[in-house]
């Protein structure tokens, strides 16, 4: 299972299925966990949110495209429960994010 993302794009549902898999084996409850879109989730992870890159938890993907990004991103907000973001924007945000949130992390 990838955890650092990957370059190929996968369906919706293999991204769903794929994040939501790497947080069932990393635990916590879902409001323990932070979905959010960006054009550069790297950026958006380590910088934006400050997740420790070698101890965090966190998992990126690309998506192919905004809507298919807010898509993933609404569906772990509404149905799974998660805290984030949809990434409603100027149609940038292109990659899918997912982060335990801990006390280092903004939120």
């Amino acid at each position: 299972m990838q955890r650092r993302g990957e370059e190929a794009i996968m369906s919706r549902e293999d991204i769903i299925r794929e994040i939501s898999m790497y947080m069932d084996q990393q635990g916590g409850f879902p409001n323990d966990w932070f979905v959010g879109t960006a054009e550069d989730a790297k950026n958006a992870l380590f910088s934006e949110h400050n997740v420790d890159c070698d101890r965090g938890r966190w998992i990126y993907q690309p998506a192919g495209s905004s809507t298919a990004a807010r898509k993933i991103a609404e569906h772990f907000l509404i149905i799974v429960g998660t805290d984030g973001e949809d990434g409603a924007g100027d149609g940038s945000a292109r990659q899918v994010y997912a982060y335990r949130k801990s006390f280092s992390t903004t939120p």
